[in-house]
């Protein structure tokens, strides 16, 4: 850990990248449709980009990372980031931008699954140092509408946007001057090792755990405010600020993991919170009140915190030869429930309501608990 220090506040510089990377589109959606006079549908199309984008990176990213090391595909990744940034603080032509877009996804996606592997191979306890990894997504995520508010009355989103883009652009400079670990799989092809990887029941469970993680972050994230706001619970800043809190507190839980790994094991951590989150289920079910509301995102929050970082170090520990390789497979699967879980919750609720929100949350949740159980009792096999 000690030799590649330098590579370890790499992965967490890409993962807080990855975070504002993630929420920049949406932050600056009102301006970038004023700027280039996009209607709904347009926009929409353009905005459908980005997710592709992050699951091809995500897919691409491990096999590239175990055959020629992880400084390559940084590098690129931070550079497609850069390009991403600059198309959309720029490019007026609609179909130049959506390439950007999907170049902007993809990098991101790239990083945030390279950052992941890394820091698995280096670290020494592989849950506690990707748990500790996760709060830079958070704190990368919250940054940039933060930043967009306070400079908005000095300087103008595309300056704003721009240098995002030159700041990627300066992290690429630096992913290619600090060392990295040698690569894994040199004398043979890692995409050999996929077929193994899809047959093992753990990989199966975890990347099934994953991906009803993911559709419980997307409903959160994307249907939060108007559950809020549409049940008369919140005005739209108080919905906006509950969610802020949401994000919150899941960073500082997942530093407190960062502690709490080391001392106790996955097993206890992942019981405690996934009982939490199925309690965030009921206070938000039975809330009618803001206050009761927020603490149900609060154990939202705690609840899925130590999702990604446990199952990821599950993975990490079974595979670290081809850790890139399984991540790249489990990641890029489990994404999909994002999307896939976040349209259907759409259809719902245009048809029945929003307030099958919570009928989502107790879903996901009691898979999840499910899951944690059929693993825990197959890692003990």
């Amino acid at each position: 850990m000690n030799k590649y220090r330098a590579a370890s506040l790499a992965a967490c510089m890409g993962m807080l990248l990855f975070g504002v990377s993630l929420i920049t589109l949406g932050s600056v959606t009102l301006w970038l449709r004023e700027r280039l006079l996009l209607d709904n549908i347009s926009a929409g199309t353009l905005f459908s980009i980005l997710p592709i984008g992050i699951i091809v990176g995500s897919l691409v990213f491990g096999p590239v990372a175990d055959r020629y090391g992880h400084k390559l595909f940084f590098v690129i990744s931070t550079c497609c980031l850069f390009i991403g940034f600059e198309g959309i603080a720029y490019l007026e032509s609609i179909p130049l931008l959506q390439v950007c877009i999907f170049l902007f996804g993809f990098g991101g996606g790239a990083i945030n699954g390279g950052a992941n592997a890394l820091v698995a191979d280096i670290s020494e306890n592989k849950s506690s140092g990707l748990s500790l990894l996760g709060v830079f997504f958070a704190i990368g995520a919250l940054s940039m509408p933060s930043v967009l508010a306070f400079l908005k009355n000095s300087f103008s989103y595309q300056q704003i946007v721009a240098f995002a883009g030159y700041s990627s652009l300066a992290i690429s400079l630096l992913f290619a001057l600090i060392p990295f670990p040698p690569p894994k799989q040199i004398q043979r092809k890692p995409l050999t090792s996929a077929g193994t990887l899809l047959k093992d029941p753990i990989v199966i469970l975890v990347t099934v755990f994953l991906f009803c993680q993911t559709a419980f972050e997307a409903i959160v994230n994307n249907w939060t405010t108007s559950y809020l706001t549409t049940l008369k619970i919140a005005e739209d800043n108080e919905a906006l600020y509950t969610l802020s809190i949401y994000v919150v507190s899941m960073a500082v839980t997942r530093l407190i993991l960062g502690w709490a790994l080391t001392k106790t094991s996955q097993r206890t951590v992942m019981f405690i919170t996934m009982f939490i989150l199925v309690l965030g289920c009921v206070l938000l079910y039975s809330s009618h009140t803001l206050a009761l509301s927020r603490l149900g995102l609060i154990a939202f929050g705690i609840g899925l915190a130590s999702g990604f970082p446990v199952m990821l170090g599950v993975i990490g520990v079974k595979y670290p030869q081809v850790s890139g390789t399984a991540f790249s497979l489990v990641i890029s699967f489990a994404l999909t429930g994002n999307m896939i879980i976040n349209y259907l919750m759409g259809v719902v609720t245009e048809s029945s309501g929003i307030h099958h929100l919570t009928t989502f949350s107790f879903v996901l949740s009691g898979m999840m608990l499910i899951l944690t159980l059929t693993l825990s009792k197959t890692l003990k096999t």
